[in-house]
């Protein structure tokens, strides 16, 4: 093993390592148990050698935003992960994505609901989907469904062939507090499960904003910058 990759994964280790006492610590405070919170490590931009060191380290659950490098990373990584997508999915990458993720947090339309329900079909799968929330009305340019959407969606979901409903999820807004946006998310969890008892998954929270959604009660944590470290500024 060259001192490169030795290097990488002490970093790892200890970033990881770190981590993971926030998720504690956060529990501890909300009277939580850790093991009701799912991290998910976010990859994207990172290697495929990242991946499978963070696999060796424990981490069962990975994130990517993009197609095709999130199906790239699954089809080189042997280890038995689940993979999340989290970012924006066009309908036209809908069927390729749903032949590698497990769960896709950013369902916010009926179409893409039926891109998924194909593309899974047609794989001979079952892929968990969660609605993603937008809490920000004055900017169209976000993606997610304002919370008198969900049901639409929710009921497309549950209905598809291929697919589970799991769930919502929901990005902070830039510059705000988090924590209401993370509470207004679990009251609309609760709703959810009026009509979708198994729907029980809120995803919420990434590096910046952990323990303001261990406290609101998420159930899946986002996390990248704080296990990989900052990413190179691109564009």
């Amino acid at each position: 093993m060259s001192a490169d990759v030795d290097d990488r994964r002490a970093e790892l280790t200890a970033s990881l390592a770190e981590t993971e006492q926030r998720i504690v610590d956060a529990c501890a405070a909300a009277g939580r148990s850790r093991d009701e919170i799912t991290l998910v490590v976010v990859t994207k931009t990172y290697p495929a050698s990242d991946v499978e060191i963070l696999a060796e380290l424990g981490v069962v659950d990975v994130g990517e935003n993009r197609h095709p490098e999130a199906g790239d990373k699954a089809e080189q990584v042997a280890a038995p992960l689940r993979w999340h997508f989290l970012g924006g999915l066009q309908t036209n990458k809908a069927g390729a994505v749903a032949r590698y993720a497990d769960l896709v947090h950013s369902v916010d339309r009926v179409k893409l609901v039926n891109s998924l329900s194909r593309g899974a079909e047609a794989a001979g799968r079952t892929l968990t989907c969660l609605v993603q929330v937008d809490f920000q009305a004055t900017d169209a340019g976000r993606a997610g469904v304002l919370p008198d959407g969900i049901g639409v969606v929710a009921d497309a979901i549950a209905g598809a062939p291929g697919l589970e409903l799991g769930g919502l999820m929901t990005v902070a807004p830039l510059g705000e507090d988090p924590r209401p946006h993370f509470d207004h998310l679990v009251r609309l969890s609760a709703e959810l499960r009026r009509d979708h008892p198994d729907a029980s998954i809120v995803s919420a929270g990434m590096s910046g904003d952990l323990e303001a959604a261990v406290a609101a009660g998420a159930t899946h944590l986002r996390i990248g910058r704080s296990v990989l470290g900052e990413r190179a500024v691109t564009g």
